[in-house]
């Protein structure tokens, strides 16, 4: 059978969005003109950028006519091939995005916050208008694992996915770890290099891995994930000690993003969490250092597969954004679509209760005979079996750290909430799951 023929027409491409990592697409689609015409089998046009400010200087050598305020005029002028949407947000970014699949154009995103909240409908429109969706650039930057979980192991079966997802959190925990800084230290450091912003809210707090937490999730278990379906965590409560714990253990503290199928009575079931974990220094994961990102995957076939790389930043998430662009033109020159949104699985979605893994806790007690024997008969009260204990300190000062065996997270939470009534315990003064293998 002969291939269908390459369209000699230049693809007509509108941008939204010129920020950091727009104003990189917008230079490499100017600069690498001919390579990408050459790899795509077309010429790309670009015909249209849409931005909130005509006057700023972008240090782009571009015709100003392509500059407009007007992004709904731009993507429904009924010509355009693929709309790279760069905005951010949700609500105006669906709206663009929706009337340009309507209008006949595919999509690139980079949007994780729009895929995370209402990836469903996106699809959807995608689907009936015979369009593509792509979305490399929404998780972990440059670093290729959309492509990966959507195609390369289509045949396989994805367990587990683990992942440092967010630069800006890694980036604080790293050198917390190293240098010994408190977490204020560290993000302020942060901010100085620009790797947090002045409101560093969405990071820090978990929301930003969340969001792509729902992405993977979605890809590796065929199955519509929302943000509102991960457990959220963030690194506001990791202190100084926990990083020395850590140490102790020959582990490091991470951010992680956990997106992992159970085996229950009633079948798979799906559970996704974001939250501060202790993983063993011998783990992959942990090498991870400063703002970059990666993503570990345990499947049946292919075992275990490591993605590495920059997690963000304006040129590394442009590539992302061009090799999406790429693809999708490709498939536009040949009036042909890629893989659209598999959920045709649909398992239940596991509460954060029913998830299982081990826990470290650091809880003060009052040093003296009979409070061991109370602390663990609280444990085996709940059937959270303890791995080791150690004591740390003595008179006021004295510490229980205790390590579990795996346990559910109903359990251990239920198991807490009586310590902290008890007369022996002065305080529980950290709780934190341990992930990756102990």
């Amino acid at each position: 059978m002969n291939p269908r023929p390459v369209s000699p027409r230049p693809l007509r491409i509108a941008l939204l969005g010129c920020g950091s990592v727009g104003t990189q697409v917008a230079r490499l689609l100017d600069r690498d003109a001919e390579e990408l015409a050459r790899r795509v089998g077309a010429p790309l046009e670009l015909v249209g950028i849409a931005v909130r400010d005509l006057g700023a200087d972008r240090g782009l050598d571009l015709d100003p006519a392509l500059f407009t305020t007007d992004a709904l005029a731009l993507v429904t002028r009924g010509d355009l091939d693929v709309v790279i949407e760069l905005i951010g947000g949700v609500d105006r970014p669906r709206e663009l995005v929706l009337a340009a699949l309507e209008a006949g154009a595919s999509v690139v995103t980079g949007n994780k916050a729009l895929l995370a909240a209402d990836g469903a409908t996106i699809f959807e429109a995608a689907a009936k208008a015979e369009r593509d969706v792509a979305y490399e650039a929404a998780v972990a930057g440059a670093i290729p694992i959309i492509g990966p979980l959507r195609e390369s192991l289509a045949g396989d079966r994805v367990r587990r996915v683990l992942g440092i997802v967010n630069g800006t959190t890694n980036y604080i925990l790293d050198q917390m770890t190293t240098l010994g800084q408190s977490f204020e230290e560290a993000l302020a450091e942060a901010q100085r290099l620009g790797y947090a912003e002045a409101d560093p809210t969405a990071d820090v707090e978990g929301y930003d891995a969340a969001a792509k937490a729902a992405i993977l999730a979605s890809l590796a278990f065929h199955t519509r994930v929302t943000i509102e379906d991960v457990h959220c965590e963030g690194i506001t409560g990791v202190r100084p000690a926990d990083i020395v714990s850590a140490r102790q253990m020959g582990c490091v503290v991470k951010l992680l993003a956990i997106c992992e199928q159970y085996d229950t009575d009633s079948g798979p079931a799906v559970g996704v969490r974001v939250h501060p974990a202790m993983i063993r220094d011998s783990h992959p994961l942990a090498s991870v250092r400063g703002a970059f990102n990666a993503v570990f995957v345990e499947a049946e076939a292919a075992g275990e597969l490591m993605f590495y790389g920059a997690g963000a930043g304006g040129v590394q998430t442009a590539s992302a954004v061009l090799g999406d662009l790429v693809s999708v033109a490709r498939n536009r020159a040949r009036d042909d679509v890629g893989p659209g949104e598999t959920s045709h699985a649909q398992v239940e979605l596991l509460p954060v209760g029913r998830a299982t893994t081990r826990y470290h806790l650091a809880i003060d007690v009052e040093d003296r005979a009979g409070v061991l024997a109370v602390i663990a008969a609280e444990f085996a009260r709940f059937g959270v079996s303890i791995q080791n204990l150690r004591q740390e300190g003595h008179g006021s000062d004295a510490t229980l750290v205790i390590v579990t065996h795996e346990a559910s997270d109903e359990a251990l939470s239920a198991t807490v909430d009586v310590l902290e009534g008890l007369e022996v315990v002065r305080a529980i003064s950290s709780v934190m799951r341990v992930e990756g293998g102990f």
